[in-house]
């Protein structure tokens, strides 16, 4: 069994107000595999992962990881100590 890929999707739509139907659209997918993706009932290809990072103008690891990713809320109070 292979491990789980952890992903900021769901986060990194809210904060653009995307529909998975306009982020599947942008990237060439169905827009049942951004939400079998952001469920972690799916793993992404290379290149569609690569296509994610892209249209997000971030690099790969900050949207996809082998591990949990901590909350967004924790890393930006480590940030004010």
């Amino acid at each position: 069994m292979s491990s789980p890929i952890y992903n900021r999707l769901p986060v990194l739509r809210a904060e653009r107000s995307l529909s998975r139907k306009a982020l599947a659209d942008a990237v060439g997918v169905n827009f049942q595999t951004i939400g079998y993706l952001e469920r972690g009932d799916y793993s992404p290809s290379l290149e569609l992962a690569l296509k994610l990072a892209d249209y997000f103008n971030l690099p790969v690891e900050m949207i996809f990881s082998l591990k949990p990713f901590e909350p967004l809320s924790q890393i930006a109070n480590k940030g004010g100590q």
